[in-house]
């Protein structure tokens, strides 16, 4: 991790650099994996899931039985783990379920703004060597609430072609039985552009590797919806004297081990602490399985010794997290400050993986500088908003002045028309 020591303003953008590695050659290896896929169908499809995923999935669409196997196969603790985070899931994010709001101005004019729920969803699942179970929940019980009538997963499969078990319990519980074999840049093209057995979707979820990510946004231009940008992971760490250098570490270690492109930043008062942290980064890594995955996102990583709190909060909106943990004296004090982050986690005994699992927050967030005008998943996110308005002959007459003063103005004089001519009727 390279340290800094009160950097100064100038040192601030390089200090929020993120990984980039969204070099040319990826973008034309999406971009030709989105046009085979575009074209070819299903048969590109699986030619890609054996080329790329070194799997043969058979049929694309997960079967009943395999469901069952499944669920029969998951130890009960899981299971039991998973339906209570689910429940927490559900209990906040029911919370977020939008209303209808109307106003009338008392002179023949209604207007009213009401949620639906978009039709089509497909949720990508990241899968492979970490399947994220937790993250069909985040995607599963939001869409649900929503009342999505239509709902799909794309997963990366196993090398046998089959699926992760504790994905696919997770998913029935959801509600969600169809599920398909696939995961990548592949994913995502089959879902932007349907390929026969998958149907294209309206709106595209769920986090990614940098392939995903270019893919989602490659979809986005040429016309299906995406929620955000969500990859690579992200965490940045505000401590001061009551933090836990164990903590923080595993805390920090915690998004390390999402991938070689993760990011994690720690910002303290001093660099005895500092030094603390590195060494527990050190004692503990060593006891973990993805030790080299961790070691390829450390190298981009940062410490800061910065000993103004004003200004560490100021460093924390210049980069706006993903994930933000106030390990400080008054958390909420801290987080009142705050105005770019994904997530905010106040104080020492609120962990990110709490929020990626079973505090009830989603774990699908704003990354890379993006989370100062993008919000985290929420159920509005699965919904549209449609304006309606009911006009009768003499609330047009009480706006119509109005209307045709401000078209003429515009230079549209259609629009005027349209309104001179109903009050001419209504004055005959």
């Amino acid at each position: 991790m390279r340290l800094f020591i009160e950097p100064d303003r100038a040192l601030w953008p390089f200090i929020a650099r993120r990984v980039n590695r969204d070099d040319s050659e990826l973008n034309w290896r999406v971009a030709d994996i989105m046009k085979q896929v575009e074209e070819g169908g299903d048969a590109a499809l699986n030619k890609l899931i054996m080329e790329i995923e070194g799997a043969v999935p058979g049929k694309l669409k997960v079967t009943p039985e395999e469901f069952e196997a499944a669920a029969d196969n998951l130890p009960d603790e899981l299971k039991e783990a998973i339906q209570d985070a689910a429940s927490r899931i559900r209990a906040f994010h029911e919370k977020q379920l939008p209303g209808e709001t109307s106003w009338d101005d008392g002179n023949g004019i209604v207007c009213r703004r009401r949620f639906l729920p978009i039709r089509r969803v497909g949720l990508y699942i990241p899968g492979g060597t970490a399947p994220l179970l937790s993250t069909v929940l985040m995607l599963g019980v939001p869409s649900g609430i929503a009342g999505c009538p239509e709902r799909i997963i794309c997963t990366p499969p196993y090398k046998d072609g089959s699926v992760a078990p504790a994905i696919l319990y997770t998913a029935r519980l959801c509600g969600i039985t169809d599920v398909f074999k696939v995961g990548g840049a592949q994913a995502v093209a089959a879902m932007a552009y349907g390929t026969g057995t998958i149907a294209k979707v309206d709106k595209i979820f769920g986090p990614g590797n940098r392939y995903v990510l270019k893919a989602k946004k490659l979809a986005s231009r040429e016309g299906t919806a995406v929620d955000m940008p969500a990859g690579p992971s992200e965490v940045m760490v505000i401590a001061d004297d009551t933090a836990d250098a164990r903590f923080v570490a595993s805390d920090l270690l915690s998004q390390a081990e999402h991938g070689t492109d993760s990011q994690v930043i720690l910002v303290c008062r001093n660099l005895r602490f500092a030094n603390a942290v590195q060494e527990e980064i050190r004692r503990q890594k060593a006891l973990l399985p993805r030790e080299n995955t961790i070691d390829a996102a450390l190298k981009d990583s940062r410490i800061v010794v910065m000993e103004n709190p004003d200004e560490q909060i100021e460093l924390a909106d210049f980069y706006a997290p993903e994930h933000l943990i106030l390990a400080v004296r008054d958390p909420e004090l801290a987080a009142s400050k705050v105005t770019a982050a994904g997530s905010i986690f106040l104080g020492n005994y609120a962990p990110e993986s709490a929020g990626d699992y079973a505090s009830g927050t989603n774990h699908i967030l704003p990354t890379m500088g993006s989370a100062g005008v993008w919000s985290g998943l929420g159920v509005e996110n699965f919904m549209h908003a449609i304006t309606y308005q009911s006009i009768s002959p003499e609330g047009l007459s009480r706006i119509g002045k109005t209307v045709i003063t401000m078209a003429e103005a515009e230079g549209l004089e259609a629009h005027a028309n349209a309104v001179r001519l109903r009050l001419e009727e209504k004055a005959e």
